[in-house]
């Protein structure tokens, strides 16, 4: 498995870029997606707050989304990322009703719901991403203090051999974890998805979450309104 080299630009289409210059990395992609959680958080009728999603997208997310064709994400344009927000706090909601004492959040990027979410305090919250962008998200939440147990682990994801270790030890520590791969499988080829899906597979304790929230009805409730 050879996950995209997150020291190079990712491909989107020429019409959708923001300006080249600005986006240094992968990682630098998860500014943009921290600029529309901010932009949903200031709305009177948010469909969820993230207080910390503009201080960590800092000024080269808002430089990064000024340069977008679309605007400064102020329209109807980040409603992916909004929807797909909502619908995955309300997955997570739902493990924690059905039992589950974990969360996996591969390619975790800037999310902050161990910040934001109402969520039990023994609940285990596990961040994996590359070293860069987890030490600037420690760097900006210093000061904060999250409402579960939170571990973040630096790794590349790319790296087989570690990446098993890592399930092989959370499968140990979980009765029922849920993996979120919010910000990484978009980047993956069939056959990497694959190969990460067998390693999970792997690992007996990892649940997949059957929510009742879907895509179609959550972008419905987000368009109702704008």
């Amino acid at each position: 498995m050879q996950l995209p080299d997150r020291s190079s630009t990712p491909s989107v289409s020429s019409a959708a870029q923001p300006d080249d210059g600005l986006i240094r990395n992968v990682s630098d992609t998860a500014r943009l997606v921290a600029i529309d959680r901010a932009v949903e958080s200031e709305r009177p009728d948010a469909l969820f707050r993230d207080p910390f999603a503009r201080r960590l997208a800092g000024e080269r997310g808002a430089r990064i989304a000024r340069s977008n064709p679309l605007g400064a994400r102020k329209s109807a344009a980040g409603w992916p990322i909004v929807t797909r927000t909502y619908l995955i706090d309300q997955m997570i909601r739902a493990h924690i009703a059905q039992g589950g004492d974990m969360v996996i959040n591969l390619a975790a990027g800037l999310d902050t719901r161990p910040y934001r979410m109402e969520l039990p305090p023994a609940l285990q919250w596990i961040e994996v991403d590359l070293p860069e962008i987890l030490a600037h998200k420690e760097e900006i939440l210093r000061g904060e203090k999250p409402v579960c147990s939170l571990e973040r682990i630096p790794l590349d994801l790319s790296d087989a051999p570690a990446r098993r270790e890592l399930f092989a030890r959370l499968g140990r520590q979980s009765r029922k974890a849920l993996v979120i791969s919010e910000g990484l499988v978009v980047y993956l080829s069939s056959d990497e998805v694959a190969l990460l899906a067998q390693d999970l597979a792997a690992q007996p304790n990892f649940r997949i979450n059957r929510g009742r929230g879907s895509f179609g009805p959550a972008r419905a409730k987000y368009r109702q309104r704008t």
